[in-house]
């Protein structure tokens, strides 16, 4: 009785003239028929382009945390990110009071060749008044970047000087780094940092290794805390220059793709220089890669926290309107054929809290409360014991420091008090300071930030972010180191911050007290 209602009212819709999607047989034409229907009997006039993309999103949320939809937009600032360029201006900008401040012009970039100072104020984009409204980053992106060989005028204010300087900048292709920092820590030990894999990422890794070697490095310490990943060809770029030729990096193997090995190409810059990688709760995908077969391989020392945990590669799939599918499409495995995904069966929701769990359990500050069994064991290349699932476990653990941890000090960094409290000093004292600290070594070892620490609790107070006495003394050592290495950055580089943080970050100083000591036999 049920399907001779169903066919009599298609035919009686047939007859009333109304155009039917084909006989629905199957669960992928319900999404026709649900269209159809909505068109023509939904109360109110439906936009199908969002319902259709919404109806995508929902369909890959159902298959892995990793598979998504990305519109045309996103698509494009994500190719962006790890392209290493993008065509603008080339300045590093924070909106700060309303205004658009020029934190620092790009290296190489068209605002830095026409002069485009630090401090610069811009006030006007080709005629329209910018300062003083109430803008936001995504603004400032639609307005200054474009097409290589266009040009934007603009209006820029300069302390010291009482008349606007008018620019007029022919935009050009502007790098995206991934490497954060590359110093010296102490003789003979140098400091890189890597914040993605990109396509830039091997070349920014070399002349960052190059520059190390010229000041005397001999040991390496490569920081990939917080490094959530990219191009597994990056990864296995840089793994590349710390191993002979033929040494098995990762393989890859999925349902519809055969196994995959990817093998070291030989010549490397490391040789036999010591390398510790610095790994944490935010290092995944491609940071796993490389702490995987430095680890695998007994190459290195892994030091820091288990790792995300994400043994999945994706592959970008483009739609002819400029979306695209990214679709997992394999899994990945270390040398020793660990596979470090974790578990996601239980939806992507509690996938994502999984990193809140561990800090709730226990395990960043114990390494004793990770609970990974004995089947997912494996061995090193010397024998030594390894796990598999859910992430790196580092051969040496450092616990999460949560001696300055307090409710104030988030709401405090959340509002962007230090970097505003800090760019207003240098903003004022930028003469005096390169005067008094000529260089970054100057700096260093005699500026005091606990000079700014007044002016940070003013905006404290006028901003009623509430804080007791004891929060004030657990955070304000790190406040203040945290106000000299913005001071350091906005004066000299994005080195200097790390520079200056350095001192606070408990992974390093336990890798520079491992390469004091006797270096395991086990580890090359």
């Amino acid at each position: 009785m049920k399907r001779f209602a169903i066919a009599l009212l298609w035919a009686l819709m047939n007859v009333a003239g109304l155009q039917l999607p084909a006989q629905i047989n199957n669960p992928s034409e319900k999404l026709d028929g649900l269209l159809f229907f909505l068109d023509n009997y939904y109360l109110e006039k439906i936009d199908r382009e969002k319902l259709i993309e919404a109806a995508l999103e929902g369909l890959l949320k159902e298959l892995d945390p990793h598979s998504y939809y990305l519109p045309p937009r996103e698509l494009k600032a994500s190719e962006e990110a790890l392209s290493g360029n993008f065509e603008g201006i080339g300045v590093q900008f924070n909106i700060h009071h309303d205004t658009i401040m020029v934190v620092s012009p790009i290296s190489g970039g068209p605002s830095e060749r026409l002069g485009i100072r630090s401090g610069d104020r811009i006030i006007y984009i080709q005629d329209t008044l910018v300062a003083g409204k109430k803008i936001t980053n995504n603004d400032v992106f639609r307005w200054l970047r474009g097409k290589k060989g266009s040009t934007v005028h603009v209006k820029i204010l300069r302390p010291g000087l009482d008349e606007l300087l008018d620019f007029a900048i022919v935009r050009d292709k502007i790098p995206v780094f991934s490497m954060d920092a590359a110093f010296m820590l102490k003789p003979g030990v140098g400091y890189l940092k890597i914040n993605r894999f990109a396509e830039t990422t091997v070349d920014e890794f070399k002349e960052g290794w190059k520059k190390l070697k010229t000041l005397g490095a001999k040991d390496l310490i490569l920081d990939l805390q917080g490094n959530s990943g990219g191009y597994l060809m990056a990864a296995t770029g840089m793994l590349d220059h710390f191993f002979p030729k033929g040494k098995l990096l990762v393989y890859t193997q999925g349902l519809h793709s055969e196994r995959r090995e990817f093998k070291s190409a030989g010549n490397p810059m490391l040789p036999g220089n010591r390398l510790i990688v610095l790994v944490d709760e935010g290092s995944a995908s491609a940071s796993e890669i490389v702490a995987g077969a430095i680890q695998d391989h007994d190459r290195g020392l892994v030091v820091g926290r288990r790792t995300f945990g994400k043994g999945l590669v994706q592959n970008t799939f483009p739609l002819p309107d400029g979306s695209a599918f990214r679709l997992t499409t394999a899994r990945y495995f270390t040398p020793s054929g660990r596979f470090i995904q974790a578990p996601y069966n239980e939806g992507t929701e509690k996938y994502y809290k999984d990193l809140a769990s561990r800090f709730d359990k226990g395990e960043l500050t114990d390494s004793g409360k990770a609970s990974i069994p004995d089947s997912l064991a494996f061995k090193t290349s010397k024998g030594r014991v390894v796990y598999g699932g859910a992430g790196i476990m580092p051969d040496v653990f450092v616990p999460l420091d949560t001696s300055f941890f307090s409710v104030c000090l988030n709401r405090i960094t959340a509002a962007g008090l230090p970097y505003n409290v800090s760019l207003d000093y240098v903003d004022a004292h930028r003469i005096e300071l390169q005067s008094n600290y000529p260089s970054m070594e100057d700096f260093s070892s005699k500026f005091d930030a606990s000079a700014l620490w007044p002016t940070l609790l003013a905006e404290i107070e006028k901003r009623k972010i509430p804080c007791t006495e004891e929060e004030f003394d657990r955070s304000k050592p790190f406040l203040i180191n945290m106000l000299k290495a913005l001071v350091a950055q906005n004066m000299y580089s994005r080195d200097a911050f790390f520079q200056v943080m350095a001192s606070e970050n408990e992974s390093i100083q336990k890798a520079l007290e491992l390469l004091e000591g006797p270096w395991p036999e086990t580890i090359k």
